[in-house]
């Protein structure tokens, strides 16, 4: 772990269907994570018990948490507590930037 993660050094990972992740930084209660789609990709409905904020960082997207689904744009943000049930599809190119706590373990490869 570091305290700087430099865009020209953080690799990507190809998560198949149109998605591709990039860890941009985190320590143990934390991570930030930069998910990049293509038009159409979907981010299947799943749930964790990490708590997520996501940004829409570019791009417009279906989002829906629990059984509520609205229209999130560039500069919107949605937020989604631990162990609840939540997906996206990306109605256009878009890129999403999620902050989880604590850290998402499960993205390392330790």
């Amino acid at each position: 772990m570091s305290n700087f993660y430099k865009n020209r050094d953080i690799g990507m990972e190809d998560l198949g269907g149109g998605v591709k992740r990039q860890i941009l930084g985190y320590e143990s209660q934390l991570m930030l994570v930069r998910v990049y789609f293509d038009k159409g990709a979907v981010g299947a409905v799943h749930d964790h018990p990490h708590q997520q904020v996501s940004f829409v960082e570019k791009g417009r997207f279906e989002v829906t948490i629990n059984d509520k689904t609205e229209i999130c744009d560039t500069g919107d943000c949605f937020t989604v507590p631990g162990n609840v049930k939540h997906g996206v599809v990306a109605l256009e190119e878009g890129i999403l930037v999620d902050g989880f706590s604590p850290a998402r373990k499960d993205f390392l490869k330790i």
